[in-house]
C-alpha cells in the first residue's frame, strides 16, 4: 500500500503563494505575442504542429516549442569574392540578395539555415555566370547578370518556401592594370569623338564661310550690273534728251558732255588697229565727225 501523505493547513497557507507565482511565471513564459510582421511554428514534442499567425499564441507549458520566422522581405549582403572571367582575368565583385519567406514550414525543414545557405548559393551562381562573360562584357551587362542570379536562385529556394525579389551587383572591381588599360581605351575613345565632332564643326563653318563669300561676290556682281545699267540708262535719256530739246551746236555740244563724262569715268574702249580716233570719239558723242581739210 502506498503511504498516505498528511497535510495541514498551515503548509498549504505557506505553499500556496509559491504555486501561484511559479504557475503565473510558467503562463506568462508560454504566452507569446505575434507581430504583424512574422509568422511562428510551432513544434509539439519535437513534431510539426502548426503555423500561428499574428496575435497572441498560448503554448502548452513543456511540450510546444516556438519558432519566429518574418514574413518582410529581407536582404543578404553577399560577401565580396573573386571572379575568373572567360578571358582569364580576375574581378572583385559583391552583390546584394533581398528575398522573402513564403511558406515558413519549407524555410525550416527544408533547409538547415535559409540565412547562410542564400549567400553562399549567391556565391556559386554568381561564378557561374559571370565565368561565361568577358570582364569588358561582365561591365557592359550588369542588368542581364541581376536578372540571371535572380533567376536561377529563385530556382533553387523555391524548394525551400522563399521567393528572391530581386538581386543587386554592387561593383565589379578588375584588377589595378587592367582597369588603367580600360581607362585609356574609355579615354582614347572619348578623344576620338571629340576629335570627330571637332573636324565636323569645322567643316562646316568652313562650307557656312563658303557660302557667305559667295553670297557676297554675288552679291556685289549683282550691285555692279545694276550700277552699270543705271548708267547706261542715264547716258540714254540725256542723249534723247539732247536730240529732243538741243538744236544745232547745242546738241552737239550737250553730245559732247556726255561723251566727257562717259570718258572721265575711265570707260574703256578697244579700237580697232588703223581707224581714225576722231571718228571713235564722234561716235560716242552722237555728232557729226569733223571734216579733214586736205592740205594744200
Amino acid at each position: 500500500m502506498f503511504p498516505i501523505l498528511f497535510i495541514d493547513a498551515a503548509t498549504i497557507v505557506v505553499c500556496a503563494p509559491i504555486v501561484a507565482i511559479l504557475a503565473i511565471f510558467v503562463i506568462m513564459v508560454n504566452l507569446k505575442v505575434v507581430r504583424p510582421v512574422e509568422k511562428v511554428l510551432v513544434e509539439r514534442f519535437g513534431k510539426f504542429n502548426r503555423v500561428a499567425e499574428p496575435g497572441l499564441l498560448v503554448l502548452i507549458p513543456f511540450m510546444e516549442r516556438a519558432v519566429k520566422v518574418p514574413t518582410t522581405e529581407l536582404r543578404v549582403d553577399v560577401d565580396e569574392q573573386t571572379v575568373i572571367t572567360r578571358d582569364n582575368l580576375n574581378a572583385n565583385v559583391d552583390t546584394v540578395v533581398y528575398y522573402k519567406i513564403n511558406d515558413v514550414k519549407k524555410a525550416i525543414y527544408n533547409i538547415d539555415s535559409y540565412r547562410a545557405a542564400i549567400p553562399s548559393l549567391a556565391q556559386t551562381t554568381l561564378r557561374a555566370i559571370m565565368g561565361k562573360m568577358s570582364l569588358t562584357e561582365a561591365n557592359e551587362n550588369r542588368q542581364k547578370i541581376n536578372r540571371s542570379v535572380e533567376s536561377e536562385l529563385d530556382k533553387e529556394t523555391d524548394q525551400w518556401g522563399i521567393d528572391i525579389i530581386r538581386v543587386e551587383l554592387q561593383k565589379i572591381d578588375p584588377p589595378q592594370d587592367v582597369q588603367q588599360a580600360m581607362n585609356n581605351v574609355v579615354k582614347a575613345e572619348n578623344e576620338k569623338i571629340s576629335s570627330k565632332d571637332l573636324a565636323m564643326a569645322a567643316e562646316i563653318r568652313a562650307d557656312g564661310e563658303k557660302r557667305a563669300s559667295i553670297k557676297v561676290a554675288e552679291g556685289e556682281a549683282k550691285a555692279i550690273e545694276l550700277r552699270a545699267h543705271a548708267r547706261a540708262e542715264a547716258i540714254k535719256s540725256i542723249n534723247e534728251s539732247a536730240q529732243k530739246y538741243f538744236k544745232g551746236d547745242a546738241q552737239a555740244l550737250k553730245k559732247l558732255e556726255v561723251a566727257e563724262k562717259a570718258l572721265g569715268r575711265n570707260t574703256k574702249y578697244v579700237i580697232p588697229k588703223g581707224t581714225d580716233l576722231s571718228m571713235i570719239i564722234s561716235d560716242i558723242a552722237g555728232v557729226l565727225p569733223i571734216d579733214k581739210k586736205k592740205k594744200p
